[in-house]
């Protein structure tokens, strides 16, 4: 039976090439005065795209100021940075111009411009976010994360390794300009590790044991048949467009809610365990979850057997053939198959991480606690489950 469900996405999407020489008329829309201009590392400036940005800005009389330097896993550091500029000069719009860990960033930038206190309360757990939280907007350079239409945002700690996400309407982007030539310069590894992310978006969202919908299943499958027909493509042909046109547009369908319409809500242990790797190992987000899905989906298949069959036949192709244990394990199977075809890892040994036990123990009470002691909706899981998957993943 389907759940009751809102879908909110007021994102405004500028999609195709040369959708990056507009972002000047795209911030002039929103009345601002002064716009900061928030990047990652030198690629985007080598590239051009910033001095295009300026130059699209310049041209509509509109002031800014910069700050690059997010890194992967975005730091807090970084954001109180962003919140201190922003104050002095006067900044009222935030545009970032990168992949996730940017528009996180400045996600949390403008969390923290409008919250009276420490903006790292809201991802700890001690706080919601103002309503005057500053509106942001987005250049995108990497197909991933989604939160160039999502709510979310995730945000590291660096001192304690913390990795925690805060989730509200009131940061989606005004608008995202989605120019799919931006993301050819990207590693292979990078474009791999972020159609991985891309999948396990909707993967969240589809193996649940509540409420589920035709019309949203046969978007959640038809997506993720998609990201792997063209993420193959790409680890061949990482110049091909209509590919990189195809992961862009699935990444943002992927985290703006439209696969989870009707459903509980999702599962999410996955991205939760990975965020404990991220914060203790500083993995790649997308390689992360590709490294400890196969163990997730082993532990908890036979509690979602349903679920984990239709995907096996729908999704991986599998022969509906057998039974439905049989089926089950041959799709998550597939799914290590498919991952190492693009060059993901399936374990924490491929991943190139080797934790102790010490340190496995650490992260399962970590996730723990960051969920209030559970989680899970294929199968719910306390601290001893996560703590079993970390193990069935490190070898």
């Amino acid at each position: 039976m389907a759940f009751n469900f809102e879908y909110y996405s007021p994102t405004k999407v500028i999609f195709g090439k040369d959708t990056d020489q507009q972002v000047g008329e795209q911030v002039a829309a929103q009345n601002c005065k002064k716009v900061l201009i928030h990047y990652g590392g030198q690629s985007a400036k080598k590239s051009g795209l910033i001095d295009r940005v300026k130059a699209s800005l310049d041209a509509k009389n509109i002031a800014y100021v910069e700050l690059g330097g997010v890194v992967p896993n975005p730091h807090i550091s970084k954001v109180y940075e962003g919140i201190e500029l922003c104050k002095k000069e006067g900044v009222d719009f935030i545009l970032a111009v990168g992949g996730g860990s940017v528009i996180d960033s400045a996600k949390a930038i403008a969390y923290g411009l409008a919250y009276d206190g420490d903006v790292w309360d809201l991802f700890d757990g001690k706080g919601i976010a103002a309503p005057g939280c500053f509106p942001v907007g987005v250049v995108l350079t990497i197909s991933a994360a989604g939160s160039e239409t999502s709510n979310s945002c995730v945000i590291t700690r660096a001192e304690d390794g913390k990795k925690r996400s805060y989730n509200d309407n009131i940061s989606r982007p005004k608008f995202a300009i989605m120019n799919p030539e931006l993301t050819k310069t990207l590693p292979d590894y990078q474009t791999e590790s972020g159609c991985t992310d891309i999948m396990m978006h909707t993967m969240e969202r589809y193996f649940t044991n509540g409420g589920n919908m035709e019309i949203t299943d046969a978007l959640a499958e038809g997506l993720l048949r998609t990201v792997i027909k063209n993420a193959k493509i790409l680890h061949a042909e990482p110049d091909n467009y209509d590919a990189r046109a195809e992961i862009m547009w699935a990444g943002s369908l992927a985290h703006n809610d439209l696969t989870g319409c009707g459903n509980d809500g999702g599962d999410f242990v996955s991205h939760l365990l990975e965020h404990e790797m991220g914060g203790m190992f500083d993995v790649t987000h997308g390689a992360g979850l590709a490294a400890v899905w196969p163990s997730w989906a082993r532990y908890v298949y036979k509690n979602c057997i349903d679920r984990f069959v239709k995907y096996a036949i729908n999704v991986m192709g599998v022969a509906n053939e057998g039974t439905a244990d049989e089926i089950a394990v041959k799709g998550i199977e597939a799914m290590e198959d498919f991952y190492h075809s693009i060059g993901m890892p399936v374990n924490f040994s491929e991943l190139g991480i080797a934790p102790t036990d010490a340190q496995i123990r650490e992260m399962a009470e970590s996730c723990a606690q960051a969920c209030g002691g559970t989680k899970g909706s294929a199968m719910v899981l306390n601290v001893d489950d996560m703590e079993k998957i970390y193990q069935m993943a490190n070898k």
